[in-house]
């Protein structure tokens, strides 16, 4: 086929606004780039959160948002290879993550790209400065040089593949910082989100004995049911402490995951921990939380860990995780039915009001007609 030289893209011009559709640059890939067609894109909710403004910063707009994606190559910059060595070739079905520089302390000393000092995220380059479509909600994205490719596997399916580039890396990522979960230990998980759910799932084939998912609306607890909570607490139903306190006959849970984020997870965390407890935060993201005092952490001797985000590493790992439970859970349960890319604006409306967990974005669905925008096979995308 032949490169187009423009791509259709959803992009962000004002926070809280629907997305515009727009015809975008597509450069020709310089050399270590690919250029690649988007086969899905699912959203996160960094997405959603860049999108209402509760993220953001002086001069990021506009932009094309999509961090979670899978693509395929259409075409390719010399020397052009995946982060495990293998050249990229035309057709190659890859998922790609931040881009790093190799020579930072984050990188060379810590060892730990996820620390780099110019970690470059695609989602976050303006779509008005070259290279312009760097993310998931475009007909095509120009992958950078030093983003970190992954080719993947045949029996990950695209929407779990895309999922791995954040929340399933995240979330692993998290588990690997917490230590070993002890078998038949309780675990308990706030947030019944994207990442909750998955980690409640995570949780249980970790072989925690048992696994409490704290969140909201009740649709979400549900999901979380079927994801491997063996008890699910509403946060409209009072307070949650005590709910998990009871539910654990007074000891707390061994390790609480914070995947929610809100300003009450932190002295809720540190209260329904049990003594030697781990508390891993990986959602709070945004600004203080409420204040808890130091001396329960000191009584409790409990553990607190950070975790964020997660590398190429942590991605590698994820889409392992997936070719290794395929069959564990109904992970497609996660996902809402992919729709076109005019639908995106829709979708993260729907996920704003919690009335999704994982929308997903197919842009062949509504592409122009063309041999360079083909819609997917009646059979589906590959898996």
């Amino acid at each position: 086929m032949t490169l187009p030289s423009t791509t259709r893209a959803a992009v962000l011009v004002e926070h809280g606004a629907p997305l515009e559709l727009a015809e975008l640059p597509l450069p020709a890939p310089e050399p270590g780039a690919v250029v690649v067609r988007i086969r899905c894109a699912s959203l996160c909710g960094t997405d959603i959160e860049i999108w209402s403004g509760k993220m953001t910063f002086p001069g990021m707009l506009p932009m094309v948002l999509g961090h979670e994606m899978v693509g395929e190559v259409v075409a390719v910059g010399d020397g052009a290879r995946d982060a495990l060595g293998r050249a990229l070739e035309i057709g190659d079905r890859i998922g790609w993550s931040e881009s790093t520089c190799g020579e930072c302390y984050g990188c060379v000393v810590l060892r730990e790209p996820v620390h780099c000092s110019r970690r470059g995220y695609g989602f976050l380059q303006r779509s008005d400065a070259p290279p312009y479509a760097t993310a998931g909600l475009a007909d095509y994205a120009y992958v950078t040089p030093g983003a970190a490719k992954l080719t993947l596997p045949e029996v990950v399916k695209d929407t779990w593949a895309s999922m791995a580039g954040c929340a399933a890396k995240t979330v692993l990522r998290a588990f690997e910082r917490a230590g070993r979960i002890r078998p038949g230990a309780t675990v308990a998980i706030q947030g019944s989100g994207a990442l909750g759910v998955f980690a409640t799932a995570v949780a249980r084939i970790a072989g925690a004995g048992r696994v409490i998912t704290i969140g909201a609306p009740a649709s979400r607890l549900a999901l979380a049911r079927r994801f491997g909570a063996d008890e699910v607490v509403d946060i409209a139903d009072g307070d949650v402490v005590d709910r998990v306190l009871a539910l654990t006959g007074g000891r707390g849970a061994d390790t609480v995951f914070d995947f929610a984020g809100a300003p009450s997870v932190g002295p809720e965390a540190i209260g329904m921990a049990a003594t030697r407890g781990t508390v891993v935060v990986v959602g709070s993201t945004g600004p203080a939380g409420d204040p808890f005092p130091l001396s329960a952490i000191m009584g409790k001797e409990l553990t607190v860990v950070g975790s964020l985000n997660g590398d190429i590493a942590d991605y590698a790992r994820a889409i392992d995780f997936f070719a290794a439970f395929a069959d564990r859970f109904d992970w497609d349960g996660l996902f809402s039915a992919p729709v076109g890319l005019a639908e995106a604006s829709e979708k993260i409306a729907a996920m704003d009001r919690l009335a999704e967990v994982k929308a997903v974005i197919d842009p062949r669905l509504d592409a122009p007609p063309g041999p360079a925008a083909s819609a997917p096979t009646p059979e589906g995308p590959r898996a």
